[in-house]
């Protein structure tokens, strides 16, 4: 696939408005699937290039949306299939790529219905499942489909869907923590907040405001993808994960890292920049109860490159 929803790219649907407005909830069914942004992207562009083929075939499609979903969500599983091999063989923890949208600032149309959907805590939940198992748990839980569609877009029948989709919550409810659906403004703003003293407090090294807004079990994540300086595997309790937040972020500050507060996968977060304003890194806060309970951070390059030029201040050498 291509990238084909980048800057300069022709659209093979720019003079077909009926149907570009389904871009958002294409995006999002395809994030939710591959956890990648680039992926998704390709998905969607292959799925409205497959609408326009039909089209120009002569075959009539009454129902763009529905012609569309289905190619994206078929898409999705065939990507899965592919991709198993290269998760199975990843170095150190696999996170999704960030969708970040900056605080102050109206995020790409294209993840306007992420909302809190789709955090990095639940798509990795979600890697726990087979293709069609997260096909059917999307769509039916995330984007509410009914059984009737779910069957349809999946090529499954309602009473398989039911079945599958019982066996994929009980895979992924031990993990899961409750969603409230999208975050309500007063939700937002305590986020930004939250978020904000978080790492005014990591910056300025006051150990215990940080520990106050931290779960006592708080789970501290890291994505490197054996390219960039990362945890080999989660560090967990508020003592430890304070210590390895305050050390951090005190050796990437002497490197000229700055941080931005955002929103990362509709959930308060930050993205770390060098003195030159290339992308370093982006953190997620995972919060309930007016704590966070974990913290996702990804620095490995390959995720970071469709948020602008990449820094290399946390890149490994090369062998």
């Amino acid at each position: 696939m291509s990238r084909g929803t980048g800057a300069g790219a022709t659209d093979p649907l720019a003079e077909e408005p009926d149907v570009t407005g389904y871009r958002p909830l294409l995006f999002s069914i395809a994030y939710g699937m591959t956890g990648s942004v680039g992926d998704a992207e390709d998905i969607v562009q292959d799925a409205f290039l497959g609408l326009t083929r039909a089209r120009n075939a002569g075959t009539v499609i009454s129902e763009p949306k529905a012609y569309l979903t289905t190619a994206v969500t078929r898409l999705g599983i065939d990507h899965l299939r592919s991709a198993r091999v290269r998760r199975e063989t990843y170095v150190g923890e696999w996170l999704p790529e960030p969708v970040v949208a900056h605080i102050g600032e109206p995020g790409p149309a294209e993840h306007a219905e992420l909302a809190d959907s789709l955090s990095m805590a639940f798509l990795v939940l979600l890697e726990s499942l087979s293709p069609v198992e997260r096909a059917v748990l999307m769509l039916r839980e995330v984007f509410g489909y009914g059984y009737q569609d779910v069957a349809r877009i999946t090529g499954k029948t309602e009473v398989n869907c039911r079945q599958i989709l019982a066996r994929a919550r009980q895979r992924v409810a031990a993990g899961r923590q409750s969603r409230d659906g999208a975050p309500t403004r007063a939700r937002r703003a305590a986020g930004e907040e939250l978020a904000r003293r978080f790492f005014d407090a990591a910056d300025g090294g006051d150990l215990d405001a940080l520990l106050g807004m931290l779960a006592p079990d708080v789970v501290l994540h890291g994505d490197g993808g054996g390219k960039a300086q990362a945890m080999a595997r989660p560090a967990a309790g508020a003592p430890r994960v304070v210590k390895m937040l305050v050390a951090g972020l005190r050796r990437v500050r002497a490197l000229g890292v700055s941080v931005r507060t955002a929103w990362v996968n509709g959930r308060p977060g930050a993205v770390m920049y060098d003195a030159e304003g290339r992308v370093a890194g982006v953190v997620e806060l995972d919060v309930a109860d007016g704590v966070i309970q974990a913290i996702h951070s990804v620095v490995n390059p390959d995720k970071l490159a469709h948020l602008g030029p990449v820094s290399d201040v946390a890149r490994l050498p090369e062998r």
